[in-house]
Parts: C-alpha cells; sequence; structure tokens
C-alpha cells in the first residue's frame, strides 16, 4: 500500500482522483475551525476543486479541543481520501489543507488570522460552540465564556479565540475579515456575529466598533450527508492500495448557499458548484421543510410499517408516493419564490438521495428528538397550510404517526430518546391532550379544532399497519 504524503501522491493507484494543482505553490488564504469529518467532505473539497484556478485559498486547519484530526494528517501532509456513495464508490484526494494547528501550537491561531494573506475565515463548530443564550446573546455564564473573559489573552472557546485573533489583525493593520459559518443552523452568521460582537463589547469597546465595521459575518447553508468513518470504508480504501490514516465518506450530492457578503475578495467557491445570493433564508426553509420534514415522516410512518432505513422506505412505493405527493403538493407551495432556487428540481434532487444504496440511515436514528425537531420541520407548515385555508389532511398523517410511535412499546435499553420524553409518554394514547398539554404544538394549531379533527381522525385510523397503509394509499 502507499502511505499518503506529497512524496507519494505520483504513486497512487490509476483508480485514485488526486489534486490537479502543485501542493507547494498553494498559500493558506483560509483558516477553519473544527476539521471535523463534515469540514473535511464537504468545505474543504470545494476548495480543493477551487485551487487549480486559484492557488491562493488553501486551508490552515484549528482544531480547538482534540488533537486527533491533526496527529493523523500531519504525518499525511495533511492530505486525506474522500469516497463519494453511489452506485460506485469514487475515491478522491483532497489537498486543500496545508497546515493543521491546535491548542498546543500557541499563538499560531491568533498569528495566522492576522496574517495579510489570510481573507476568509470558516468554521464548523456546532451550535454549542457558539455559547449563546436562549435568546441569541452570548452566555456570558457558560464556564468556557466567564474564563476567557476574566483573561482574555488566554482565551479557549472559539469566539474568545476568534476575538482574540480579529484583535491582533486590527494591531497588525491587515484590514478587515469575512468570518463564515457553515454550522448547520439557520441564521447562522447572525448569529455568529452577535456572539461576536457581544464579546469584544466587553473587554474592549474600540475593538467591538472595529469588528463592526471591518468583519462581515455572511450566513451559508450546508447540506451533504457524510455517514461516520467505519471499519468497511477503512478497509476499502485500503484495498485501493492507499494508506490513510483517516478516510472520510459522503454522500455525492453537496450544497453550499453563501450570503454575498464579503469584506474583501470573495473565493471563488462558485466555480465548483456553490451559490452567492443576497438571502440564503429561502434556502434554509426550504432544506428545513422539503429534506428534513420528508425524512421526518419517512421515519415515523416507516417505523410503523416495519423498514429500518431510509432507503428501505423508499422502496416501499406506497410510502415513496405518499412523501413525494406531500413534498410537492403540500410542503412546497409554503416556500413562495426564493432567486436560485428551483424548488421542483431540489424536490427531485432529496428524493434521488433517499434512495441512494449505499447510504444506510436509520429511520429510528431521524426520529429521535421529535419534539424539538417537528414544530419546525411539519407544524409550521401545518400552520400556514391552515391560515391560507389549505387542506392538512395529508400533513396530519405524519404527526400522527409520530404519536403512535410515542406509544411503541419499548424495552428499556431502547427508550424513547427524547428531551420532553417524561411528558410525552403518558400522553402518548391521547392525541387532543398531546395537542393541548405537550409544549409541542403552536397556539395557532392548538385553538384550531378542525386541525385537531384531521389529527385525531388520522390517529384513529393508524392503530394497525393496515391502517398506516390505507391511510397512505388514500392520501397517496
Amino acid at each position: 500500500m502507499t502511505v499518503l504524503s506529497n512524496a507519494t501522491l505520483s504513486a497512487l493507484p490509476m483508480g485514485v482522483s488526486r489534486p490537479g494543482y502543485d501542493r507547494a505553490t498553494l498559500v493558506p488564504g483560509i483558516v477553519h475551525v473544527g476539521p471535523g469529518a463534515f469540514h473535511r467532505a464537504h468545505q474543504a473539497a470545494y476548495v480543493d476543486a477551487i485551487l487549480g484556478d486559484d492557488p491562493r485559498w488553501a486551508i490552515s486547519a484549528m482544531a480547538l479541543n482534540s488533537t486527533d484530526v491533526a496527529d493523523a494528517l500531519r504525518p499525511q501532509d495533511g492530505l486525506y481520501t474522500l469516497a463519494l456513495l453511489g452506485e460506485e464508490m469514487r475515491l478522491q484526494l483532497v489537498g486543500s489543507i496545508v497546515e493543521l494547528l491546535t491548542r498546543g501550537d500557541g499563538d499560531a491561531f491568533a498569528r495566522r488570522l492576522a496574517a495579510p494573506t489570510t481573507r476568509l475565515v470558516t468554521a464548523t463548530v456546532t451550535e454549542k460552540g457558539y455559547c449563546l443564550t436562549a435568546d441569541g446573546g452570548l452566555d456570558r455564564d457558560n464556564p468556557a465564556i466567564a474564563r476567557d473573559l476574566a483573561d482574555p489573552a488566554a482565551a479557549t472557546s472559539f469566539v474568545g479565540r476568534l476575538v482574540d485573533g480579529l484583535s491582533r489583525r486590527r494591531r497588525e493593520g491587515a484590514g478587515g475579515l469575512t468570518v463564515l459559518s457553515c454550522d448547520n443552523l439557520a441564521g447562522n452568521g447572525r448569529r455568529l456575529a452577535r456572539a461576536v460582537g457581544d464579546y469584544a463589547a466587553a473587554i474592549d469597546g474600540d475593538l467591538a466598533r472595529w469588528i463592526a465595521d471591518a468583519v462581515r459575518f455572511p450566513s451559508s447553508m450546508v447540506d451533504s450527508i457524510t455517514p461516520a468513518t467505519d471499519d468497511d470504508l477503512r478497509a476499502r480504501v485500503a484495498a485501493a492500495g492507499i494508506e490513510d490514516a483517516w478516510p472520510i465518506q459522503r454522500e455525492r450530492f453537496t450544497q453550499w448557499v453563501i450570503e454575498d457578503d464579503f469584506a474583501g475578495e470573495r473565493p471563488p467557491f462558485d466555480l465548483a458548484g456553490a451559490q452567492f445570493v443576497g438571502d440564503v433564508t429561502g434556502f434554509e426553509e426550504a432544506k428545513l421543510r422539503l429534506l428534513n420534514g420528508a425524512h421526518s415522516s419517512l421515519a415515523y410512518i416507516g417505523l410503523l410499517l416495519g423498514h429500518e432505513t431510509v432507503r428501505d422506505a423508499m422502496g416501499d412505493p406506497a410510502l415513496a408516493r405518499f412523501v413525494e405527493t406531500m413534498m410537492r403538493g403540500d410542503i412546497a407551495p409554503t416556500l413562495g419564490e426564493t432567486p436560485g432556487l428551483d424548488t421542483a428540481a431540489y424536490v427531485g434532487a432529496i428524493l434521488d438521495r433517499f434512495r441512494n444504496p449505499a447510504i444506510r440511515h436509520l429511520l429510528a436514528q431521524i426520529a429521535w428528538d421529535g419534539s424539538q425537531k417537528l414544530p419546525f420541520r411539519l407544524l409550521a407548515t401545518i400552520a400556514e397550510a391552515r391560515a391560507a385555508g389549505r387542506p392538512v389532511d395529508r400533513l396530519v398523517v405524519p404527526i400522527a404517526a409520530w404519536i403512535r410511535f410515542l406509544a411503541l412499546p419499548r424495552p428499556p435499553a431502547a427508550a424513547l430518546v427524547d428531551p420532553a420524553a417524561a411528558t410525552l409518554v403518558p400522553l402518548a394514547g391521547d392525541p387532543d391532550a398531546l395537542v393541548e398539554r405537550s409544549g409541542v404544538f403552536p397556539p395557532a394549531l392548538i385553538g384550531d379544532a378542525e386541525f385537531r379533527r384531521a389529527l385525531v381522525a388520522a390517529h384513529a385510523g393508524m392503530a394497525t399497519v393496515e391502517g398506516v397503509r390505507a391511510a397512505i394509499g388514500k392520501l397517496g
């Protein structure tokens, strides 16, 4: 097998796609925080695709806590294998990461942020990394934030370290900067801007004003299913003749929609298929309602029908037809027009993704935390449909299926995974009580007699597998 490194690129097996540029010419113009699997499968792959056109956008990757990624990739000169999953697996080497930093590297992160060659900061640190309160402000009671505010020069949190780097950039006169959140939450740029602004204001008012004037925080919407690295992937990469400490995998579909608000030069991500738009809100809403809403529907109905994975559920013609009809006939009409988004084509792409034979996405996992997901994925759509006078008989079926799912018998080892489980399970036999007392349903639906009638009727008819089949067959 060939051990990955710059020196062995030419010796790689013929079937492996390798970087189409000279890595010796690359300049780190992007600092990325949080180089986990999703970043390496998504943003780093976009960057890899543009470096042949412009080598100034390579990545310096910073891990705030764990050193695992740096330990795995440093001996490989930052190279790693990306497996693209479809009817056939395709392997490609990604070479866009040219520097790997960890907490042990002292002030290297701040120095890299202050470098004149750095023009963009990207981040995948999960929502928890933003340290926000329920109303979206900086949580000063968060232990990491409290420590950082007491000693900003020794900051360890993402927000604290980012502000420290921006402070150094201001002192050294390197000019403004763009900080682009790539985390999977709505309005991510606005959330990050508020957290950074609150933190900076708490330590240095002049710095806070400079950040407000010179730093841009565009939002972005990211999407691609990225299964965890497993033994099967490692074996398939090894069978291809590559010795890789940490290969990763994702579906072939990938999406990156970026608000066009940059402090300076804009990276040419559009050459790799990204979209620059004036507002990402419509794309976020489409993903939430069409992709996530359909996912939840497949999960709850599919589990009642005995299916295990999304692919299995999509192999059920009646269920697949029901979900597509709901997406096109009930959900899409609530979205309105979004420039740059072809809703019909987007629905088709989602359905193709659900049928991907190489992705094993468990319905039971998608079904977790329904009380937190359904208000955004389906209930908001139902409320808007009711307000517009449109029928909701089809839309209530997945909600009725969720209520039936809550009441399924469970051994102790398979307890309901939901933060509201203690409230939901005792109410699961009575949909009216669940609507009234669970805290999941919005006031508009709690007070809507027609919605409640439709939900109770759907629930009553879905007491058996045959009843579930009858419901989706009649409405599909």
